[in-house]
């Protein structure tokens, strides 16, 4: 049952929202681990979820379990075991099973690493955000960038798959400052690379600085500047851009649960204030957990621990297609469109492919790296109708 390289695939999604530090740029469902042996009740409440889910899902090829946060690496390790195991014996999932992690470069997590592979993850996400002390300040991050290194090279000799996180964009960064630190980024030798340009998000501590006029992110052409950097100096080094913000050596390196969202594909979110997305009797379904872990905890207790579900209607479904799929270099069948009237000889598709923003492509909606550079305008004139 497990699907073709190409295809979707099936995926699990573990919200673990605990964090020992809540960092002004984060706008995720996070919480601080004050409640005594909450942390265990969580943990009993995902398995008991997974279980009143596999109702919903019936028998499926799983192809991914991804662990996101939250700070997952703060997991006691038998936690992370019982759930990779719960969703092995749920659904159906190959020996090539990908199971990813989130982590953060302290010492003491990357003292971890070794645990949580004998758990059963192989492939681990780590959130350096930046190689220079000063920045890892500026971000409230709880290590430096030696720590950082220590933790890249621990976690190449646990996990056969690494991935790095990095935020670039950095108020007075300039590219020949970001040309050096992606330089030994790279040098650490992981196999995929994930630069994310720095957003304000509101209700951020970073969005309250930037209306009191104490942060000043790059405007727009310096931000440009830096993507082109980025683009340039990973291509240079053998990476491939398949996605808006994700480069991997080879096609063995990107992620796997990652593609499973951008391909449209399904996935159940476990944990409080996880999303997940059932395609049933063709009809796609939303679903958002309750986001305060003591919420999610009494609402699996009722059986409830899915939630909101929404039923999307056929135009919306094919909108966060268009949203998910234009992010990677390989796009969107048309076929996938129709509910927008989108195919190659819509007045919109024609206009933006001959400014070189689409590609002449008959048989996929897909954007140039023009297109990428300016993917937002790109999609809000695509959807504009």
């Amino acid at each position: 049952m497990n699907p073709g390289p190409d295809a979707p695939g099936f995926g699990v999604y573990v919200h673990w929202p605990y964090c020992a530090r809540i960092c002004p740029y984060c706008d995720f469902n996070v919480h601080r681990d004050r409640r005594p042996g909450e942390a265990a009740q969580l943990a009993k409440a995902i398995l008991e979820d997974l279980v009143q889910r596999r109702e919903a899902t019936g028998p499926r090829g799983l192809t991914s379990v991804f662990f996101g946060g939250g700070t997952p690496s703060l997991m006691d390790p038998e936690a992370v075991a019982a759930v990779v195991a719960a969703c092995r014996r749920l659904w159906e999932a190959g020996p090539d099973l990908e199971v990813s992690l989130e982590a953060n470069p302290t010492d003491a997590e990357a003292g971890r690493f070794a645990a949580l592979a004998e758990a059963g993850v192989n492939r681990l996400s780590l959130g350096l955000q930046s190689l220079e002390d000063e920045a890892l300040a500026l971000l409230g991050r709880n290590h430096d960038a030696a720590a950082g290194r220590r933790a890249a090279a621990a976690a190449a000799r646990a996990f056969p798959r690494v991935s790095i996180d990095l935020i670039y964009a950095r108020p007075g960064q300039s590219p020949s400052a970001w040309a050096s630190e992606l330089d030994a980024a790279i040098a650490l030798g992981a196999g995929h690379i994930s630069p994310y340009q720095l957003t304000i998000e509101p209700g951020t501590a970073f969005d309250r600085a930037v209306r009191r006029g104490r942060l000043a992110p790059p405007a727009d052409p310096q931000a440009a500047d830096l993507w082109d950097v980025t683009q340039d100096r990973l291509t240079r080094a053998g990476f491939e851009a398949y996605e808006v913000s994700n480069h991997a050596r080879t096609p063995a390196d990107r992620s796997r649960h990652n593609l499973t969202y951008w391909r449209g594909g399904d996935w159940l979110g476990v944990g409080p204030g996880a999303h997940g997305r059932l395609t049933v009797e063709g009809l796609r379904r939303g679903q958002v957990c309750p986001a305060r872990p003591a919420d999610y905890i009494a609402a699996v207790a009722r059986g409830e621990g899915a939630g909101e579900v929404e039923v999307l209607s056929p135009r919306d479904a094919a909108v966060e297609r268009v949203l998910s799929g234009l992010r990677l270099a390989e796009g969107v069948g048309f076929g996938e469109l129709v509910d927008l009237d989108l195919s190659p000889d819509a007045a919109g598709v024609r206009d933006l492919a001959s400014q070189g923003l689409l590609a002449a492509d008959p048989a996929r909606l897909r954007v140039t790296d023009d297109g990428r550079r300016l993917l937002d305008s790109v999609l809000e004139r695509l959807l504009a109708g």
